[in-house]
């Protein structure tokens, strides 16, 4: 199995309206490193797993809907409590949904999304294809 690995960050506004999130229930900023690793079994005809440059840019597509916006009032998260973790499967199925029409992007087993929130902690959200 190969991998590769990219990632971006990007700049949140959120509430986790919750006793359990203590002071996190109040509305406050996060910076998260996300890390978005593509799996496929053989390398293709380039022998990559997929274009760097166009990894990247899908990560970019993904993470513009989300920088700077306050995830209290994003529609994606209506209802919903925007945690680290449901941050990470979000982001997978956007990523997903954007290599549907590419055509290595079919060939992929799946991908992880790590979030790193800080560099002591980190969540992360493994999709894998059919």
């Amino acid at each position: 199995m190969f991998s590769l690995t990219v990632r971006r960050h990007f700049m949140i506004a959120h509430s986790l309206p919750r006793e359990a999130f203590g002071p996190a229930q109040a509305l406050h900023g996060a910076t998260f490193v996300a890390e978005v690793s593509f799996r496929r079994r053989a390398l293709n005809d380039d022998a990559i797993v997929l274009d760097i440059g166009a990894a990247g840019g899908i990560i970019e597509k993904v993470l513009a809907d989300l920088n700077y916006r306050n995830l209290d009032e994003h529609p994606d998260f209506a209802g919903k409590l925007s945690t680290t973790e449901a941050l990470a499967q979000h982001i997978a199925g956007a990523v997903a949904a954007q290599l549907r029409d590419d055509e290595d992007g079919r060939e992929l087993t799946g991908l992880d999304v790590t979030l790193r929130e800080n560099p002591d902690a980190w969540a992360t959200y493994t999709l894998e294809f059919e």
